[in-house]
């Protein structure tokens, strides 16, 4: 995957505030480039270091086999959920709660689109020069 590609994906997830999510559709989106499969390849590859629980699936589902991870860092940071984030649930079952979009996806200000247009101006750049 093109090292500028992965770097813009990252500097978008930096950028979310806490208690925000976006998917990783609206990521692509932003960046307009990309879908959502290749934002999800560069934050499974790369994301360690990002915050990778405010980057989740359209329907609001925490990415897949750290649903526990992520709840710890919702709950800390207030994310709004909506199911039963209490149930104990079996290994490879799936949750009964999820993000709730309506209320946690982020909208970023003015001045978060400057940067994110910022950041895909320079990936514009980047594949202009592979051309």
């Amino acid at each position: 995957m093109r090292e500028q590609y992965m770097e813009a994906v990252l500097a978008v997830a930096a950028l979310i505030p806490s208690a925000r999510v976006l998917s990783y559709g609206d990521i692509a989106s932003l960046l307009d480039c990309g879908g959502p499969r290749q934002v999800g390849a560069v934050m499974s590859a790369q994301g360690s270091d990002a915050p990778w629980w405010r980057v989740i699936r359209a329907s609001g589902a925490a990415p897949l086999c750290h649903e526990g991870r992520a709840l710890r860092h919702y709950r800390e940071e207030g994310t709004a959920l909506r199911g039963d984030v209490g149930a104990v649930v079996p290994a490879g079952k799936a949750v009964p709660w999820r993000v709730d979009m309506r209320v946690a996806r982020w909208n970023p200000a003015e001045a978060d689109f400057d940067a994110i247009d910022a950041i895909a101006a320079l990936l514009k750049e980047a594949d202009a020069g592979t051309d």
